[in-house]
């Protein structure tokens, strides 16, 4: 059976390496440094994806904190564990021993795991692989320490020496501190030298009798003060006379540096402390001349540089090498490879009694809900639908145009069927949503080319028409026929007068032709050929449940749950927590990295659809798939340099497309927004942050009512048009977005 690890995450200390970002009130673990929410949160997901084995979870914080902690701790499972609130600081020795105490009070002489709460380890797994390898170690009584091979002579970190070694573990020599350049290059020619991560394993009488050798006196002012600690539901709290009695000191010369047979696991993980501008300018997303830009800026023959505003305007001409922070109340500038003496600047504040280096403006901490409402309908209502609906449309022919250039000039592109389907889907939905403009008129233009068009003599719909409305690809596509099932429900709720009659048609070729003879699921086209995947089907789930709200008949509801049925025994792995794309004649995975492909945006589209099933069948354990989905495309399918969902990740959670795309992103708000209503978490900050992201690298870079489709690891674009086929995702989403914040409208 595998051990139990008690986990402790330190949550102390004020960031002032980060200054003016990281504040006394608002420190470096709370923020959101390189995507996928604050450092704190992070960490403790990390170590709540323990594969193997109990892992209660403690955090260890600052009582002024404690409403921000509690924010993070929303929706995690801490197998029992909870914060304990320090009144006052006391540095990393009294935490060490308080966890310690915790430990031996309510679990006995367990292992005890204490980790930094503000790095970035982005490989929760192999995290897990390099503490497992320390148990056996900490079990005989040794203290345990991760160290990192360095890659380069850095004078921020401090450095473990190591000896000899044995089954994958060193003996520690001794610790070093934060060394010069030159020494920090001696260390690196050495061989010998790990920097070191702060993480520390040991088991926790182990680590008493340390104490009791080394510091008593920490130990037994620590003790007192946890006995007369008082608790509730919200955590532990220490009382503040006898917790600020405690001798202030560092675990590292309190006891690491004084104690002997320590050993050192090399971390197999990711690591960055992220404790300068420099080691953001390293992780951050860089343009092409490697400077890494955040915020209102404009940067003009600047190379190699952080350049970040989190406020007002902030412009920068042949910075080369420099870190250049402002916020709303100060600015910070010095080259990057100074970006370590911040904390002179800091201490220099505090002698002459400035403010700046304690307390944040409110406004640029505080995310409330409703708080993009006004840049969404404004980009929907006075800039997108007016542009869509006018140069989108192709008055000529008929339809709509399949993509626009960056100058919003039509392409002359085949016209898919698709596409023309989901604007009709997209405005409908607007029409609905209240938008004033020619809502029926553009409904019944794309019905009228559709079904003038694009029909075949069995009763379906084409692939693809010329533009001139020939066909070019009469093949009957599943997905195809999806989509024109969906359009034609929302059309039909509109009012329009043959959306009823040519649905009910497609059904019944549906039925008659695109249907698989053994019941299970339905055929890619007509034709049976090909290899099978579960993306058509997840649009003919959402098109049914569209006819099941369009009519209110049950019998959609029934095709709905057939879909249901396969998702359950072949699309979802419960494993993995992931969603199979491609599958063979008999649902198996298809051979080869195909079988092994998973799309963070199609998680999220089969979220929103699995609540939206739950709450028409009564089947509410769905949601609880929707959660795992959802979980499983933000922990393995998002880029940490921009926090945006990556094309394509396989079930391991590799990166297989780099390339995120702008439609992920919109199915992250509607799947962030269902979830929010389905009995789980507060999701409401997540929603915010989703549409800021959504804003941030695919709409307000654009030129006005289009948006940058693709955008590569790096955050840099590589749009070339805007293809029309994406216009529903944004639309439905945000149109969601305001539906969920109305009660925020002024």
């Amino acid at each position: 059976m595998t051990e139990r690890i008690v986990s402790f995450v330190m949550s102390g200390g004020v960031g002032s390496r980060l200054w003016p970002l990281s504040r006394e009130d608002n420190p470096k673990q709370f923020h959101d440094l390189s995507g996928n929410g604050s450092m704190l949160a992070k960490t403790l997901r990390r170590l709540t994806a323990r594969p193997e084995g109990e892992t209660p979870i403690f955090l260890i914080a600052a009582e002024r904190h404690a409403d921000r902690v509690h924010a993070d701790l929303a929706g995690l499972d801490l197998a029992g564990g909870g914060p304990l609130f320090e009144p006052t600081g006391r540095n990393t020795a009294a935490a060490v021993a308080l966890a310690t105490l915790r430990t031996l009070s309510e679990f006995g002489d367990s292992l005890v795991l204490v980790v930094p709460s503000d790095h970035e380890i982005s490989t929760p797994r192999q995290f897990w692989q390099s503490v497992e390898a320390g148990t056996e170690a900490a079990r005989e009584g040794r203290l345990v320490v991760f160290g990192i091979k360095p890659t380069q002579p850095e004078t921020g970190y401090g450095y473990i020496e190591v000896a000899t070694e044995s089954g994958g573990t060193f003996d520690v020599s001794r610790f070093v501190e934060k060394p010069d350049l030159a020494t920090a290059q001696t260390y690196l020619k050495a061989g010998t030298f790990y920097w070191n991560t702060g993480i520390f394993l040991f088991r926790a009488g182990a680590m008493r009798d340390a104490f009791m050798a080394f510091q008593p006196d920490i130990w037994q002012a620590t003790e007192a003060a946890y006995k007369a600690a008082t608790s509730d539901l919200s955590g532990l709290y220490m009382p503040l006379e006898l917790y600020a009695a405690i001798p202030s000191n560092s675990i590292d010369y309190a006891i690491m540096e004084r104690a002997r047979d320590i050993a050192m696991v090399p971390a197999g993980f990711r690591w960055n402390d992220l404790g300068s501008w420099q080691s953001l300018l390293d992780v951050g997303p860089a343009d092409n001349q490697g400077n890494v830009i955040i915020g209102d800026v404009v940067a003009i023959d600047c190379e190699n540089s952080y350049i970040r505003s989190d406020g007002r305007l902030l412009s920068a001409i042949g910075m080369k090498d420099v870190a250049i922070v402002s916020t709303s109340d100060a600015t910070f500038v010095a080259p990057v490879s100074h970006s370590q003496h911040v904390k002179k600047i800091v201490e220099q504040l505090e002698k002459s009694g400035r403010l700046e280096t304690r307390f944040t403006p409110a406004q640029d901490r505080v995310i409330e809900s409703g708080a993009w409402r006004r840049r969404v309908h404004h980009w929907l209502f006075q800039e997108t639908l007016p542009l869509w609906s006018t140069s989108g449309v192709d008055e000529r022919h008929g339809g709509f145009h399949e993509a626009l250039g960056l100058d919003a000039s039509p392409l002359m592109k085949p016209k898919r069927m698709r596409t023309m389907a989901r604007q009709v889907y997209a405005f409908a939905v607007a029409r609905a949503r209240g938008w004033d403009g020619p809502a029926d008129r553009l409904i019944s233009h794309g019905i009228a080319f559709m079904a003038g068009k694009g029909r075949t003599d069995r009763g379906g719909w084409v692939r693809t028409l010329n533009v001139d409305g020939s066909v070019a690809d009469a093949t009957e596509d599943a997905y195809d026929h999806s989509c024109v099932l969906l359009a034609l429900a929302h059309a039909h709720m509109s009012g329009n007068p043959d959306a009823l009659r040519l649905g009910e048609e497609t059904l019944a070729f549906l039925d008659a032709h695109l249907e698989d003879s053994r019941m299970t699921g339905f055929l890619e086209t007509s034709d049976g050929k090909g290899e099978r995947r579960s993306n058509p089907h997840m649009h003919l789930l959402e098109a049914f449940m569209a006819w099941h709200q369009a009519t209110g008949e049950r019998a959609h509801l029934r095709r709905a749950a057939r879909i249901i049925d396969l998702f359950r025994s072949h699309f979802f792995d419960p494993e993995s927590w992931t969603l199979g794309e491609y599958f063979d004649a008999e649902w198996k995975p298809s051979a080869g990295e195909k079988g092994s492909w998973t799309e963070p945006g199609h998680h999220f589209e089969w979220a929103s659809l699995l609540v939206d099933f739950a709450g028409r069948s009564g089947q509410a354990e769905l949601s609880g798939f929707a959660r795992k989905l959802y979980a499983s495309a933000i922990a393995n399918g998002l880029n940490r340099a921009t926090g945006l969902a990556y094309g394509a990740v396989s079930r391991q959670g590799l990166p297989l497309d780099l390339i995120s795309r702008s439609w992920p992103q919109a199915e992250a708000v509607k799947a962030a927004i269902a979830l929010d209503g389905s009995g789980g978490p507060d999701l409401k900050p997540e929603i915010e942050a989703r549409v800021g992201r959504l804003f941030r690298w695919h709409i307000d870079p654009a030129p006005l009512g289009l948006w940058i489709d693709r955008i590569d690891e790096r955050g840099r674009s590589l749009a070339t048009d805007v293809p029309a086929s994406i216009f529903y995702h944004l639309v439905c989403a945000l149109t969601q977005y305001l539906d969920s914040t109305s009660d925020k409208a002024a």
